[in-house]
């Protein structure tokens, strides 16, 4: 017995949306708006909006998502990092928020109001939650 599988096409009218299932278990969905969403079977999810950003959704909880400028944001066990195309990066969570500059700069605010900045220069800055400097070290 010879078991063959085909592409499956399924076309919702009403919804206007395109669902294709393919022999190894990928499906497509193409909504009217030209959003279109592929389902792997290792349970990864991929859509890809009209503006052409493209987000990858992983079973384990990540995410992934990258816009047509080139930004990058990434979700992962609560810490979500966003790269800039301009070299500069982002990191946020529950404890701080850093940002992270292509000349070696790194600017971290803390969930306590603290600020701190690290100059590539070796120079370090350090204000209260009210903005007050209370170090600069050159």
């Amino acid at each position: 017995m010879i078991l063959r599988r085909f592409v499956q096409v399924y076309y919702y009218a009403d919804a206007q949306t395109t669902h294709t299932t393919f022999p190894s278990g990928l499906e497509v969905l193409t909504f009217p708006n030209k959003q279109i969403e592929k389902h792997h079977p290792n349970g990864t999810k991929e859509i890809i909006f009209p503006d052409h950003t493209v987000k990858h959704l992983y079973p384990d909880g990540r995410e992934e998502s990258v816009f047509p400028d080139g930004t990058a944001i990434f979700f992962r066990n609560g810490e979500k990092t966003v790269e800039f195309s301009n070299g500069q990066r982002e990191i946020h969570t529950s404890q701080y928020k850093r940002r992270e500059y292509p000349d070696g700069t790194v600017k971290t605010v803390y969930s306590n109001g603290r600020q701190e900045t690290k100059y590539s220069s070796g120079r370090v800055r350090i204000k209260d939650k009210e903005g007050k400097i209370i170090l600069d070290k050159k």
